[in-house]
């Protein structure tokens, strides 16, 4: 299991500056944490949440700014696929900015409408 600084720092490369936050809460919850390390360094991540059942989604995909570009968030997102198969999940959900539509197809995803509430200001 990757490392709270590990996270924080391919974050901030990842996203280009993020602040620090404790992953502990992320990491206690999730169906499954799909790593990518080169060496000892964790250089690409995604998240696989789930409600217990039949849905599972894809958060956090992640992959530090000089890895970018080499098929790694693809592999990631292959394998989280296949851990939420695994694991007898009938529906994988992903939600992302429009530019990555063509990312996310090629990993076999399927555009839907959705809708989304920001609680939080």
């Amino acid at each position: 299991m990757p490392k709270n600084n590990a996270l924080n720092a391919l974050f901030s490369s990842a996203w280009g500056g993020c602040s620090r936050k404790d992953f502990s809460r992320v990491l206690a919850h999730g169906l499954a944490h799909i790593c990518a390390y080169d060496v000892d360094m964790l250089v690409g991540f995604v998240n696989v949440a789930w409600d217990g059942e039949a849905h599972a989604f894809i958060l956090d995909t992640s992959v530090h700014k000089d890895y970018q570009h080499q098929g790694i968030a693809t592999a990631l997102v292959k394998r989280a696929a296949e851990a939420a198969r695994q694991a007898d999940v009938e529906w994988l959900h992903v939600d992302y900015e429009l530019h990555l539509t063509e990312f996310y197809a090629k990993c076999g995803f399927e555009p839907t409408e959705a809708g989304l509430i920001k609680l939080q200001k």
